[in-house]
């Protein structure tokens, strides 16, 4: 959650595009809350002019729930519900081998093609899981 000068915004609903949040004119961050998982890491497949991620994974395992969150893949970081339910069923790297990622939404540009950062998603989970 983040509490600002005015309200407190659900995390879920604070990047509204890229470089866009839900602060409006005059209003500031002052702090913000969250749960500390049990164990995370954040894995990213860089743009190797600007080290800026083409695609980045991180992974937070909580007690009853996994959260995905991706990065540089689309406008805005954004949450993996696939990704999410598989290693929440399943906390393991084998878990993402069958699952299909779609490529709708994602960026496509000279770096990488829509369907090449949904693959990436993929590949970085895999690397994500094994530094857990």
């Amino acid at each position: 959650t983040i509490h600002t000068n005015k309200k407190k915004i659900i995390a879920d609903k604070f990047f509204k595009g890229m470089f866009e949040t839900d602060l409006k004119k005059g209003e500031l961050i002052e702090a913000i809350d969250f749960q500390i998982p049990e164990k995370s890491a954040y894995v990213k497949y860089p743009n190797p002019a600007s080290r800026y991620a083409i695609v980045g994974v991180y992974i937070a395992k909580f007690k009853t729930e996994v959260r995905v969150a991706i990065t540089g893949a689309s406008s805005c970081v954004f949450r993996s519900k696939e990704l999410e339910t598989a290693l929440t069923n399943n906390f393991s790297p084998s878990s993402i081998d069958n699952l299909n990622v779609p490529s709708q939404n994602l960026n496509s540009d000279i770096h990488a093609s829509a369907e090449y950062r949904a693959h990436m998603i993929k590949v970085m989970a895999k690397k994500a899981m094994k530094n857990i």
